[in-house]
């Protein structure tokens, strides 16, 4: 008989917990936040047209009254190619002003955005195309669709607004939908949870270097400066120069990455005196973050409150956040539950505070599109199982103690150590092949491979050439050794990863 879930109660409540209400399956849910994207968007374009609301570096500059025309004529043009309410329509510009046009444009259109990641391999892109059922694909080098200006009349909370996709244990890409709720969902809970001032209006400028096909970038940045009427300043490319730049020169106030990001940009020349004087608020998650490093972005950045954020592509956003006051001491925990879900535990011995997590809540999805099956594992009577082994202390902050789906994260993205593995099984001469997380101090994790086959027919350089074909770059591996006897499988044939990290020998990296 399965172990029950044991709901984690509020041992303490550092956010604010007004204005929720419970459904009669006792979910909770905001009770006065605008009912759609529309409506969070609409606001200040109505309020302070003339505020700034997008910038993306080296390119336009647009109001919230120019963003919100020049989406109409997005969505006409997307109206005009035939898209009707609920189509799909890929959005695979870089980041940048198109990137938000044709998000916004789509769900004024009716539709639903598709993000795709633009760094994956051709192979990749067709699956999440067909599996989505793309009628409109916009690539990189597309112009926007341009028409007479429409918006739809306002769409239901409940419809989907856009499919993020995330690798899970299979390899295979799942679509997650994400409706208009979960979207404004998590950007009050990124508000209240990172204490943004509702009235900072045009003083809150975030710059997102993250890139938007991730719900970090799309929902906690871009989406919650929408909200307070603030400004986006998009990277349309990771470049420490130019950030350590815009940082002053935009006088950005809210900064968002993984900390491999922060490690990288607090090393480099660029940084040093650079005026840092008005941001605020320094965010990460994503990977873990060593103590050493949140008393450095304390230093760093001595005007900002210093948060942590753990979320999922399955939760659009935050699930948890650690405060400021809690940051330097508790560095090991990704903090308490965000107003909005309940957290539970589904334990995996006696210690009822120790297992896999478990969450509900209006931000979190209910289930994966197309993929039944996936959808009843993981979501269960209402619960999404995140695959996280967590330990709960006594105050109920969080600790990630493990993963239960085999994961590699390399400086917070997702790679898939299945996807990898075929990937590696289909250049020639590789018999067998395990792929692991290799510690790193700057990206946490890079991936490792241990290949087995006869070694004279094994030729690495092809091999890695092999999976750069297929794969997106952060997911090629940048550790690999061949091994001349066969890697060690339990009776149901499944590898035996522990044994293999004891005994491989990594050595120096490929790239």
């Amino acid at each position: 008989m399965p172990q029950p879930i044991i709901p984690l109660t509020r041992a303490r409540d550092p956010f604010p917990q007004d204005g929720l209400i419970r459904d009669a399956g006792g979910v909770p849910h905001y009770a006065n936040v605008p009912a759609t994207l529309l409506d969070l968007l609409r606001h200040h374009v109505e309020v302070r047209p003339d505020a700034e609301a997008l910038v993306e570096i080296g390119g336009d500059r647009l109001t919230y009254r120019q963003l919100w025309e020049r989406a109409m004529r997005v969505a006409g043009g997307l109206r005009a190619l035939g898209v009707a309410h609920g189509d799909r329509v890929a959005v695979r510009y870089p980041a940048g002003t198109n990137w938000v046009l044709a998000f916004w444009g789509t769900v004024m259109a009716g539709g639903i955005a598709v993000a795709v990641n633009t760094r994956s391999a051709q192979p990749e892109v067709e699956f999440v195309l067909e599996d989505a059922g793309v009628r409109v694909d916009l690539p990189a080098d597309a112009p926007l669709p341009d028409g007479v200006p429409y918006v739809t009349a306002d769409p239901d909370r409940d419809d989907v607004a856009m499919l993020f996709y995330t690798s899970g244990t299979t390899g295979h890409p799942k679509g997650v939908p994400t409706t208009h709720e979960a979207f404004v969902t998590s950007v009050e809970n990124t508000i209240r949870c990172l204490g943004i001032p509702r009235d900072t209006g045009s003083g809150l400028r975030t710059l997102i270097s993250v890139p938007l096909f991730h719900v970090t970038a799309c929902n906690a940045q871009l989406l919650v400066a929408a909200y307070i009427g603030g400004t986006s300043v998009i990277m349309p490319t990771l470049d420490l120069p130019a950030l350590t730049e815009a940082i002053t020169t935009e006088r950005i106030s809210f900064l968002v990455t993984v900390p491999a990001v922060y490690a990288l940009l607090l090393r480099h020349r660029a940084f040093a005196g650079a005026d840092v004087s008005g941001v605020r608020t320094v965010a990460y998650g994503g990977a873990p973050i060593a103590p050493v490093l949140v008393q450095a972005l304390r230093e760093a950045f001595p005007q900002a409150r210093v948060l942590n954020g753990y979320g999922m592509t399955e939760t659009a956003a935050l699930i948890t956040v650690l405060p400021d006051d809690d940051a330097a001491e508790h560095a090991d925990s990704v903090g308490y539950a965000v107003p909005s879900v309940d957290l539970g535990v589904l334990p995996i011995g006696d210690d009822p505070n120790l297992g896999e997590l478990v969450v509900r809540g209006a931000n979190v999805t209910a289930g994966y599109w197309n993929r039944p099956g996936a959808t009843v594992a993981t979501v269960v009577d209402g619960w999404l199982h995140t695959g996280d082994i967590v330990r709960v202390d006594e105050a109920g902050r969080v600790h990630i103690v493990d993963r239960v789906k085999d994961i590699i994260n390399r400086g917070g993205e997702n790679v898939s150590s299945v996807e990898v593995e075929a990937a590696l099984l289909s250049a020639p001469g590789v018999a067998d092949a395990a792929v692991l997380g290799v510690p790193d101090d700057v990206m946490g994790e890079k991936v490792g491979a241990v290949l087995y086959g006869a070694r004279d027919e094994i030729d690495l350089p092809n091999v890695i050439a092999h999976c750069r074909d297929l794969l997106a770059d952060f997911k090629v591996p940048q550790y690999a050794t061949v091994v001349t006897e066969a890697l060690p499988r339990n009776a149901g044939g499944k590898l035996l990863k522990s044994r293999i990290r004891e005994q491989v020998r990594w050595g120096v990296p490929l790239r």
